[in-house]
């Protein structure tokens, strides 16, 4: 069997993605926990494309192949989310990839002229997109594949499982943001915290003398930990006073600065 190398291919983007994630520690780390999550995919205005989308309404959802463009480098091993260990980086879905593809599966709300309107919408906002392709549940669904070296758990979301509960107060400061900002909070949140506070890279965790905190994007929750149930206290702003008390300061994510001092005269800080 030959080992030589085959020369380079090239590769043309047949579109972009639009979305609210902005970066990468902001979007979800997995179809599931996108689960709602708006956007389009905008394919170019060239070779017909538009064409190439007919008859793709009659499917309910479609498989997403794109490059991961905020990834400059990569790694043979990886530590996931969900392991306490390395991996090698061809046992995991992780983007750090010597060729940084990317598949999703993205559920199809409606198509308008070459622009697709989806929900589940796990990608980076401005993502490259090589190729679409329909989701056929009778041949894409593997009833008894295993899960390799992820532990056993419920069905669909592997991994060590905490319980979330929000204090009437984080509930009451969820809904003020939820009517202010496209922001998921919850989702993001509950998406890291239902991995337990264990350190890890992918989770901005910091432990205090009476709770620990999570950052999410430009916000902090504190919370606490008892067994299996983490307990969110409250939900409070990542600017220092002075950057929200500065007109021409900027935000650094998604949430203007107005909604964060909207946010502290009503809650405090």
């Amino acid at each position: 069997m030959s080992s030589e190398i085959v020369p380079s291919l090239t590769l043309t983007p047949i579109g972009v993605v639009h979305s609210a994630w902005r970066d990468k520690r902001s979007a979800p780390r997995q179809p599931a926990a996108a689960r709602g999550a708006l956007g389009s995919i905008e394919l170019y205005d060239h070779s017909h494309f538009e064409h190439a989308l007919a008859d793709i309404s009659e499917w309910s959802h479609l498989w997403v192949l794109f490059w991961f463009h905020l990834n400059t480098s990569w790694s043979p091993k990886v530590l996931p989310p969900r392991s306490t260990e390395k991996r090698g980086v061809f046992a995991t879905r992780s983007p750090h990839r010597p060729n940084p593809l990317g598949l999703s599966v993205v559920r199809l709300l409606g198509v308008s002229g070459r622009v697709l309107q989806v929900s589940d919408l796990d990608m980076i906002d401005g993502t490259p997109v090589f190729d679409i392709k329909p989701y056929v549940p009778y041949t894409d669904v593997v009833g008894d594949a295993q899960s390799g070296w992820l532990p056993d758990a419920a069905p669909g979301d592997p991994g060590p499982r905490y319980a979330v509960q929000w204090s009437e107060n984080a509930l009451e400061q969820l809904a003020f943001l939820a009517a202010r900002t496209e922001l998921p909070l919850r989702a993001l949140a509950e998406e890291v915290l239902t991995l337990g506070p264990a350190p890890h890279p992918y989770r901005r965790i910091r432990a205090f003398a009476d709770h620990l905190r999570l950052s999410v994007k430009d916000f902090r929750l504190r919370f606490v930990v008892e067994g299996q149930l983490v307990q969110v206290l409250n939900i409070s702003t990542g600017y220092r006073t002075s950057v929200l008390a500065d007109p021409n300061a900027t935000a650094t994510a998604e949430t203007s600065l107005s909604v964060h001092r909207e946010f502290v005269a009503r809650f405090g800080n």
